[in-house]
């Protein structure tokens, strides 16, 4: 398995070595100690959720609290997702910068981010699925969003599905309400980046 990091600290692509024959392919698609060696402490593993998506759902952008936050490792088994990885901890060096990976079916990477960032996709291709290995349990009253197609985020969100037809993104009633960056950064939403930093470093000791 390949490890890459992303733009934003606390983000990385993963892709693995796929063996394939005529039988059919087998690939190592999470390892612990390798992500654990890049992330200085092992990835806890307290849920595992999965979503299906029509082509053009957009899910996110989605954070939670810190501490403890939710740290995520995503993958698309099936269909296609352009995985959009965002940095909103107030006073972070690259606040507002992000980061995507194209997630398929075909290469099988995977994203890790680390507590305190945000998270969206944009599913493309009908029946897309993601999974996604979370560090702490779905937790609603500390599990916040913002609009993923707020200007200020600058996410070049793509026009055209797989199959090369037009996309007409979808949003939840939720995420379609959800502030802007600075509104949520001027409301006192967003993680702090010393408070996450301190955070992460307490997991690492």
């Amino acid at each position: 398995m390949k490890l890459r990091p992303l733009a934003v600290d606390g983000a990385w692509e993963l892709t693995p070595i796929q063996h394939g024959d005529e039988r059919g392919l087998f690939a190592e698609v999470y390892k612990s100690n390798l992500l654990a060696d890049a992330i200085g402490h092992p990835l806890d593993l307290a849920q595992v959720n999965l979503s299906v998506s029509a082509a053009g759902v957009l899910r996110g952008v989605h954070f939670a609290d810190v501490p403890p936050g939710q740290a995520k490792y995503v993958m698309c088994p099936s269909g296609a997702i352009l995985d959009v990885i965002v940095d909103i901890r107030v006073g972070s060096p690259t606040f507002g910068m992000h980061d995507t990976v194209l997630l398929d079916d075909v290469d099988r990477r995977a994203v890790y981010l680390t507590e305190g960032l945000g998270h969206a996709f944009c599913s493309l291709a009908d029946g897309s699925i993601a999974t996604y290995l979370c560090s702490t349990g779905y937790n609603p009253s500390a599990e916040h969003g913002i609009n993923p197609l707020d200007p200020e985020l600058g996410i070049e969100w793509p026009a055209t599905a797989r199959d090369g037809n037009p996309l007409e993104y979808e949003l939840s009633a939720k995420d379609t309400a959800a502030p802007g960056l600075l509104e949520a950064r001027d409301s006192g939403l967003l993680p702090v980046y010393s408070e996450v930093s301190a955070y992460l470093k307490s997991l690492r000791s």
